[in-house]
């Protein structure tokens, strides 16, 4: 589905993330991780065409460099961390906006019947159709992350980019967020790839994982097989201690 080859990428010339491979299938999860400040967004951003980047990088046999932005967006789509909006659109706008790389040509073009059931079905998973007459600019952090979602959803991508996704949500949708991400990778020709910096949740998400240290990747295979001494090293702390404190906390609030 989508080919890594030695993909290297950064900003005004300096290489932030150097000589990542690895091959996205179909129904793929992929969890990238590390520290602050190895790279993960940026290789994202490479992966998306907003950065310049050397190496290979396919989409079905078709470099996604020379895609059109609109093309790329027909077939991926990023969620950032979003913490505010600037403009007052409703809910209901917000979320149709994913549909603009399928909309007729045109600087303005209209939605259709199609273009608002996509959106209307959205809200609606995401527990948001009250809501959608509401401007974004009114909207807690964690309603306008679920917004943001929603639009990500409606946009009908073949492949979504996650990074920190589960910003400013509360733990209940955390884990609703994932299990929604499970549940739209479950249909064919679909796959996604989250940057995360919760190990637990993290790994609850993905099925493969990738580790970077320095711009590089010092890990890529299955999840469930990360070395966790390469993890401590990495990350700079023991953790399994934090992992097993973490659980004695929890053990404790149980009591």
């Amino acid at each position: 589905m989508l080919k890594v080859e030695n993909l290297s990428c950064g900003y005004r010339g300096r290489k932030v993330v150097q000589d990542i491979s690895f091959t996205l299938s179909e129904g793929q999860k992929l969890a990238i991780l590390g520290p602050n400040g190895c790279g993960k967004t940026t290789l994202l951003r490479g992966l998306m065409g907003i950065l310049p980047s050397e190496g290979g990088l396919e989409l079905e046999g078709r470099d996604l460099r020379a895609m059109t932005v609109r093309e790329r967006s027909r077939v991926m789509a990023m969620l950032t961390q979003m913490t505010f909006a600037s403009f007052s659109y409703s809910v209901m706008e917000t979320v149709l906006m994913g549909r603009y790389p399928h909309m007729g040509g045109g600087f303005f073009p209209r939605p259709n019947a199609k273009d608002r059931q996509a959106a209307e079905e959205q809200l609606k998973k995401m527990e948001l159709w009250e809501e959608r007459e509401k401007a974004v600019t009114e909207l807690s952090g964690g309603q306008l992350q679920r917004v943001m979602l929603a639009r990500t959803f409606t946009q009908s991508p073949k492949i979504i980019l996650l990074d920190e996704p589960t910003n400013h949500l509360d733990l209940k949708f955390q884990v609703e967020l994932v299990e929604a991400l499970d549940q739209w990778v479950r249909e064919p020709g679909r796959a996604a790839v989250g940057v995360f910096h919760d190990l637990d949740l993290a790994l609850s998400f993905a099925d493969t994982a990738l580790l970077m240290d320095k711009g590089r990747a010092v890990y890529m295979g299955k999840a469930d097989e990360l070395d966790i001494a390469e993890l401590s090293r990495v990350f700079g702390i023991d953790v399994p201690g934090y992992m097993r404190a973490s659980r004695l906390r929890w053990e404790g609030l149980e009591r």
